[in-house]
Formats: structure tokens, C-alpha cells, sequence
């Protein structure tokens, strides 16, 4: 018997990466965009769950316009708390794993080292608020949770910052990226792979999966333009050049001690994450 799994968010840059992975390792397959399953409808979430009965649920639909969600925070919510509080109850109901797709804008940036999934949170905007709701209700309502904090994700699917360096790039001469901000670039492969990692066990609990090593905006789009053979002039700006409605955290660096503690694969590097993207 295969196992069931039930994506939501499957038409998302992480969703699509999620069923074409599952699908491939012979995993039943059961993809939800919104038109398929509104998951703040928690009947329709309810009935959906119930009727399929997956073993596994992996959570990556979300409301993810960090800006956006400053000037419609109900909006925010509904879908990163209250959604995913009727996903989590769904899944529960049936002895589903659950997997929550989280983010580092649970952290304030104002560490110096990188953060571990024990240090505590305090998000700085409505986007990383309505995600560490949506954390909490995971741990509330679920036993057999995994949440899975990411960070600065790209990929072959959906709009990401590799793709709008890549083709700034060729339009442009001359760019100015922020060099205030310091993260981990993840490739939604490599973050699926993970994914597919932990649901294959009972270690349950908080994950920080991004690639290893950081890096800041500035030093990122460097790299995109070096590996692609880009010729263009990027200068390094900060935060204050380009004010955004929302507060972005300066340093949400993982530590990733969840994967090491629990003996799962190590993150391959940022750079060579990057080179397997940008070459394939």
C-alpha cells in the first residue's frame, strides 16, 4: 500500500516541488490548490481530510506577501492561523502527520548568532505574527507535527529572487541590492528532500531546514550573476534606501540543530544549492 498525502498550497513554488517529489518517490499524490480546497473554509478542509484519509499532511499554503499582509492583517490571519488550525484539527481526526511550512520572520533579527529552534520568538510583522499563530495552533491541536521554518526560498516554480535577479540582470546595467539583511537561501528541492526526510519518521518537533552557511541580499545576487556568467554592476545598499511597509528581520540566520540532533542529512551549501539550480 502506498501512503496518501495531501498537499495543500500545491500550486505554490514549494506545493509543486512537494508533489513532484512525493509523485516521484511513489507516494499517492493528492494536490490542493485554494480552488480545490479553501483552507479557511473548515468544513470543506474537514470533509476533504475525512473523506481521504491521507497518513501524511504536508501544510504549505499560506499568505505569503510580507507587505501586503501589513495593510490586511485579518486576511493574514485567516489564512496563516485559522487555516492552518483547520488543517491541523483535519489531520488530527485521521492520524495524518503533519508537516506546518513556518519561516524565520518568527525571529526579530536582533540576535548576533544564528537562531535555534529553541530560541525564543518575537516577529516584527503581521506576516511572521499570523505564522507563529499558526505555529502555535499546530502545537496545540496536533500530536504528530513537524514544523518546518525556512527561509529566503527559491525555485524552478513561482516568482523568487533568483529569477528577478536573473532577468534584472539582463535588462539592467547597473542594480543596488540590500547588504543589512543576512539569511539562508534555500532551494525548494533541497527543502522538499528534507521534508521527504522527516515524515519518513516519528521525530517529531521544530525543524530549521535551509541551506547551510548565510549570506546577505547583496552577496546573493553576486553569486546568481558570477555562476550565470551575468556582467552587471551590483551595488550594496541597506534597508533605509528602500523602506517597505513591512520590517524585515536583519539577521534571521539558522542554526540547524534540530536536523543535526536528530541524525538527519546535513544542508548542502547555499552556493552549491544555487549551482545545481542555476546549471539545471
Amino acid at each position: 500500500m502506498s501512503q496518501k498525502v495531501l498537499i495543500t498550497g500545491a500550486n505554490g513554488q514549494l506545493g509543486k516541488e512537494l508533489v513532484e517529489l512525493f509523485t516521484a518517490k511513489g507516494f499517492e499524490v493528492y494536490g490542493f490548490g485554494r480552488d480545490k480546497m479553501d483552507i479557511t473554509n473548515q468544513a470543506q478542509v474537514q470533509e476533504m481530510i475525512s473523506t481521504l484519509k491521507p497518513n501524511i499532511v504536508l501544510h504549505s499554503a499560506a499568505h505569503t506577501q510580507v507587505d501586503l499582509a501589513e495593510s490586511e492583517p485579518e486576511q493574514a490571519f485567516s489564512i496563516n492561523a485559522y487555516g492552518t488550525r483547520n488543517v491541523a484539527v483535519a489531520a488530527e481526526a485521521v492520524g495524518a502527520k503533519l508537516v506546518y511550512v513556518s519561516t524565520d520572520y518568527v525571529f526579530d533579527g536582533t540576535n548576533d548568532e544564528p537562531y535555534n529552534e529553541f530560541s525564543p520568538t518575537s516577529p516584527l510583522g503581521v506576516y511572521g505574527k499570523s505564522k507563529l499563530a499558526g505555529e502555535q495552533f499546530v502545537r496545540d491541536l496536533h500530536s504528530k507535527f513537524f514544523i518546518a521554518r525556512t527561509s529566503w526560498v527559491y525555485g524552478k516554480h513561482g516568482a523568487n529572487f533568483v529569477k528577478t535577479m536573473l532577468k534584472l540582470g539582463k535588462e539592467r546595467k547597473e542594480l543596488s541590492v540590500v547588504a543589512d539583511q543576512i539569511g539562508c537561501p534555500t532551494y525548494t528541492l533541497d527543502l522538499a528532500h528534507a521534508i521527504l526526510e522527516l515524515v519518513d519518521t516519528q521525530k517529531y518537533g521544530v525543524y530549521h531546514i535551509s541551506n547551510s552557511g548565510s549570506c546577505s541580499w547583496y552577496e546573493f545576487a553576486k553569486e546568481i550573476f558570477n555562476i550565470s556568467g551575468i556582467t552587471v554592476q551590483v551595488n550594496p545598499c541597506t534597508t533605509a534606501d528602500f523602506p517597505r511597509p513591512a520590517a524585515r528581520p536583519s539577521y534571521s540566520v539558522f542554526a540547524h540543530t534540530a536536523i543535526y540532533l536528530n541524525n538527519f542529512t546535513k544542508m548542502r551549501s547555499w552556493e552549491d544549492a544555487l549551482v545545481d539550480f542555476l546549471k539545471n
